[in-house]
């Protein structure tokens, strides 16, 4: 059972505790990974999602085939690095860990993946991509892959985004990038296709932050050993809402780490934060109705020309529009996901400690898919 934030529970683990599965093996030369370790891998990634990240876990049945390995490395390396800062406290060691990740990531484009299920996943989808969509496809999902990494990396000591615009950039960076990917793994290029999911990950990932305060914002604990002795502590609390939304509504970190949901001002800047990944949702929704009519969106992509973000006239083209959406719609039921947490949170009074459970979200994705409609 998680409880909000994307891989993080109320327990707390010593750094770098050994998971099972994660044996894996790096040989010198080309590694030879068997139709078994791909099977292996890919069960590997599917139980990682069910038991802690349930929107990736219940969206993956959603799409195509194809995207399945390029998803399921993609949020299954989602859910590790965003475990780390809640279980290792050594800045040292995460630093050694995403070195590995890095290492790691540039082996599988090398052609010589470790034997480890994220590693084995990516390879097939790579190995995929270059067949099916050429090299050009491959250089686009490896820079997109990249910026995910350094991303991730700036941000694994949890302090507040400074701003709500430094929030959304993060969510760009991490949520939309993911979607970028899974669609590039598909073969999709679309300016309308990564308009789309720069405003639905944004909102994810906004979604996310939020869901992630009751967890972060927890006083730390001590960390025993065997013998009962006392380790150290968990992280210090955290709350990552953006520092001028909280001056703004007058709230203090200090409080929310006293008082939790009656911290005063925390519903206020919740409100706001929230009001913003809805802004994305809206918009997302009023582009699908006019490219589905055949008219350009409303406003200009903010990302168009920027790096891997230059497109061919028929990647442009209002005519091809309505088959590109229909190809990888399923990519932006993430809309959905977010969507049902915001009404939740509404329904809370926008205290995040007080948002319920969701039972109802697998319905939600089933009907959109099946009405193509978000």
């Amino acid at each position: 059972m998680t409880y909000g934030v994307i891989g993080l529970r109320r327990s707390f683990v010593a750094p770098l505790k050994k998971i099972p599965g994660r044996n894996f093996e790096v040989r010198r030369g080309i590694t030879t990974i068997t139709p078994e370790d791909r099977r292996n891998a890919q069960e590997y990634c599917e139980k990682q999602l069910q038991n802690g990240d349930n929107d990736a876990y219940l969206i993956r049945r959603f799409l195509p085939r194809s995207a399945l390995p390029a998803y399921d490395a993609l949020r299954t390396l989602n859910l590790e690095l965003a475990r780390l800062p809640e279980t290792v406290s050594n800045p040292t060691i995460v630093k050694l860990r995403m070195q590995f990740w890095r290492d790691t990531l540039k082996n599988v484009f090398d052609g010589n993946p470790p034997r480890e299920p994220i590693s084995i996943m990516l390879d097939s989808s790579v190995r995929e991509l270059k067949e099916k969509h050429g090299l050009a496809n491959v250089n686009s999902f490896k820079f997109w892959l990249l910026r995910y990494i350094n991303t991730r990396e700036r941000h694994m000591e949890n302090k507040p985004f400074v701003s709500l615009a430094a929030l959304e950039d993060y969510s760009e960076n991490t949520y939309a990038t993911l979607m970028y990917m899974t669609l590039a793994s598909m073969g999709l290029q679309s300016v309308h296709m990564d308009h789309l999911a720069s405003h639905i990950g944004k909102a994810y990932g906004i979604v996310t932050t939020l869901r992630g305060i009751p967890i972060l914002a927890a006083p730390s604990q001590p960390i025993k050993g065997p013998s009962g002795t006392q380790l150290g502590n968990t992280r210090s609390p955290a709350l990552l809402l953006p520092l001028d939304v909280m001056a703004e509504a007058g709230l203090r970190e200090e409080d929310v780490f006293r008082n939790g949901p009656r911290a005063e001002g925390l519903q206020d800047a919740v409100f706001q934060v929230a009001t913003r990944a809805h802004d994305h949702l809206i918009t997302a929704r009023e582009m699908l109705k006019h490219l589905r009519s055949g008219q350009a969106p409303s406003h200009d992509y903010e990302h168009d020309g920027e790096a891997e973000h230059s497109y061919s006239k028929e990647a442009r083209s209002l005519e091809g529009a309505e088959a590109d959406i229909n190809q990888g719609f399923n990519v932006l039921v993430e809309a959905v996901a977010a969507q049902d947490y915001l009404t939740r949170l509404e329904k809370a009074n926008f205290d995040p400690f007080a948002v319920q459970h969701s039972w109802k979200l697998p319905m939600h994705l089933w009907r959109a898919a099946s009405k193509k409609q978000i």
